[in-house]
């Protein structure tokens, strides 16, 4: 009888040893940022922040060293009044005054002027774009491989490796067809020279012994 009271008693106690393995006491972590892309415009001094094919409109501030109003306001004394912007952050709730909400911006991946923004086609299907100029260059890899475009020259899809290194920079390697190509790119500020759009990767292409520099931002397949 005392061997049957205490199996009873051992299985009665193993949803409380189970419950006291689960729960660490830890709060939980501050949720994922949320990552959007669509226009940016100045309106009575704040930044007013519309999603692609949406008619929300958000007030754009800095949640954390992301320099979202000085980018803006450089680029606007270029003359450039609106804004393609891909963003990341945390949304708040309705500031009034028309708008729904607050975007507290911590990562701007791409503000441009000029160029594609929310009619890119591509860009769902694009882990990485990279280019740059004098000459002109291009690099796509995403859903087709990793597709090298150039001035007279057909778009050149090739296999390639990737390998992550410290400090988040990522090199994408490839050897075919008797050419050999080495992409490099790095976490770090990069404004194009020529239309004066902001990346948050910098980019080198090393491509038959010629070194190529330039901007590169992460597509919708790769935060």
């Amino acid at each position: 009888m005392s061997i049957t009271r205490s199996l009873l008693t051992s299985v009665a106690l193993l949803p409380l040893l189970a419950a006291c393995q689960v729960y660490t006491g830890k709060p939980e972590g501050p949720p994922p940022a949320t990552r959007l892309q669509g226009q940016v415009q100045l309106e009575n001094g704040q930044l007013a922040f519309t999603p692609c094919q949406e008619q929300r409109r958000f007030v754009l501030a800095d949640g954390g060293g992301s320099t979202i109003e000085r980018e803006v306001t450089r680029l606007g004394n270029d003359g450039q009044t609106s804004l393609f912007a891909d963003l990341a952050g945390r949304l708040g709730g309705s500031q009034g005054n028309g708008n729904d909400g607050r975007f507290e911006v911590s990562q701007i991946y791409r503000l441009q002027g000029e160029g594609h923004g929310c009619d890119d086609l591509n860009f769902k299907r694009l882990a990485l774009r990279a280019g740059g100029n004098e000459p002109f260059w291009q690099v796509e890899i995403g859903s087709k491989g990793l597709v090298l475009n150039r001035p007279d020259h057909e778009p050149l899809a090739l296999p390639y490796l990737e390998e992550q290194l410290p400090d988040g920079r990522l090199n994408f390697s490839s050897e075919a067809n008797g050419q050999r190509l080495d992409l490099w790119v790095a976490p770090q500020r990069c404004v194009d020279a020529m239309s004066g759009a902001l990346n948050h990767l910098s980019a080198e292409l090393r491509l038959d012994g010629q070194v190529l520099r330039g901007c590169a931002h992460f597509g919708a397949m790769r935060n």
